[in-house]
């Protein structure tokens, strides 16, 4: 029961994560204007993120520019995309291996594999977290660095972006919800080996079978009480008539004497010798 609930938690957990490093990696604001210095108009902010650079301004109109080409990238921003696609892919991945190894679900059910999947979601999870959690990091290093340059114009210093706090919290709860898991794998690995089985029908249904010995059935057989009604009545008027039957012969036999058929007669003194 307590592995089943940590599985839950650790499934959840690690879903939101996988939301969170999805939303975070299409999202642009990693970088936004700094309003420092002589850069203090306001009108428009600058937002750059993996994949574009959108302009916001105060009228409402927002644009969104791709990058045009990937290799004119900095190295720091191609190693980011690719951390935060890898973080995405072993995520879903996660989820479903999660899915298949639960113990609420159906699937592998009755299998000693079951547990094991689960506890390789839960290491998909880990890596999903730690994958976005690298490209957050040097970016927020990156941006913290720039911004406490005194010789650089303020029209090139940024600040954090949502993006990265989004991100920050996604793989978090991407490796806690990893670690939950292969916790709960271990503990259930741990459960067999002591003798505790889990139930194949799934959370949140004990199986008792293992505690209380079923009895043995009782060789009663089941007799319906209408036929066994119908069959006692016959059987006894069956009984009665018979008895009657017996009585009136009783009485006839005494009351008539005993007289010997000619025929029986004969056939008593009959002789053998008439056919030598």
């Amino acid at each position: 029961m307590a592995s089943a609930a940590l599985e839950l938690m650790g499934f959840f957990l690690g879903l939101l994560g996988m939301v969170g490093t999805l939303v975070a990696t299409v999202l642009p604001y990693w970088r936004t204007s700094a309003f420092i210095g002589s850069n203090i108009v306001t009108a428009v902010t600058n937002m750059k993120g993996l994949w574009m650079e959108c302009v916001y301004q105060s009228t409402g109109t927002f644009q969104c520019e791709t990058y045009s080409s990937m290799l004119a990238l900095s190295a720091d921003l191609q190693a980011s995309r690719a951390m935060m696609v890898v973080s995405g892919v072993l995520s879903v991945l996660g989820c479903a291996a999660a899915t298949l190894g639960m113990q609420c679900t159906l699937c592998l059910d009755g299998t000693a594999a079951k547990a094991k999947v689960a506890g390789a979601g839960g290491c998909l999870f880990l890596a999903a977290g730690l994958f976005c959690l690298i490209p957050v990091s040097w970016t927020t290093h990156e941006v913290v660095q720039t911004f406490y340059q005194p010789n650089l114009p303020a029209s090139y210093k940024h600040e954090l972006g949502e993006c990265l706090f989004v991100g920050l919290a996604s793989a978090l709860m991407s490796m806690l919800g990893g670690g939950v898991l292969c916790a709960s794998c271990c503990e259930a690995q741990d459960g067999r080996r002591g003798g505790v089985r889990r139930h194949g029908g799934g959370y949140p249904y004990p199986e008792r079978a293992a505690s209380f010995p079923r009895p043995p059935p009782h060789p009663m057989t089941y007799r319906n009480p209408t036929l066994q009604t119908g069959v006692s009545g016959t059987t006894k008027s069956q009984t009665q008539n018979l008895s009657h039957v017996s009585t009136s012969s009783q009485s006839s036999a005494r009351i008539q004497p005993s007289k010997k058929s000619p025929r029986h007669t004969a056939a008593a003194g009959y002789d053998v010798t008439g056919y030598v």
